[in-house]
């Protein structure tokens, strides 16, 4: 299949709502399949206290996500810009997955408005299968979250004002 044709295939499949298409020739055959939104995570719930250890031994499994096109991809520093707010702002200690509470159906570790304390987890971020307590670093009023639950953060990345 010549490098042409193959093009004009990926240009109908992502115009139309096909998600996957799959056609064979004598040279062979080609399967081209959409990339979905979103990855599909699906994580085990979290012992209610873990103390200042981390979690690596809860079990984490997800699905791999899918190859974007390049357009479709940005980096979340430029999807989200920093709001102008006034407090202490806490940023990501490392680069991986935002989640506001320990298992998916808990309530979150802090909203807005609530008073917090040097050492109060306020989110957990995994990177690499392990789960990492997010630690308060400054006593005070959280004003603003800043992070999304499930969504990726980078390194630097605010995710809570403190006020």
């Amino acid at each position: 299949m010549d490098l042409r044709k193959l093009k004009t295939l990926i240009d109908l499949v992502s115009d139309s709502n096909v998600s996957e298409l799959e056609i064979t020739e004598a040279e062979g055959t080609v399967r081209i399949v959409k990339a979905q939104p979103q990855p599909i995570i699906q994580y085990a719930q979290m012992p209610a206290q873990l103390g200042s250890q981390f979690a690596s031994q809860a079990p984490m499994q997800y699905a791999a996500p899918q190859a974007m096109p390049a357009q479709a991809q940005a980096p979340a520093a430029e999807a989200a810009p920093a709001p102008e707010a006034q407090g202490h702002v806490l940023k990501s200690p490392m680069v991986g997955t935002f989640y506001r509470s320990s298992s998916p159906g808990a309530a979150p570790f802090v909203e807005v408005g609530d008073t917090v304390k040097v050492g109060q987890t306020l989110c957990i971020i995994e990177a690499m299968k392990i789960l990492n307590e997010i630690e308060c670093d400054k006593d005070g009023v959280i004003k603003a979250v800043l992070g999304e639950n499930g969504q990726a953060v980078e390194f630097g990345q605010p995710l809570f004002v403190i006020e």
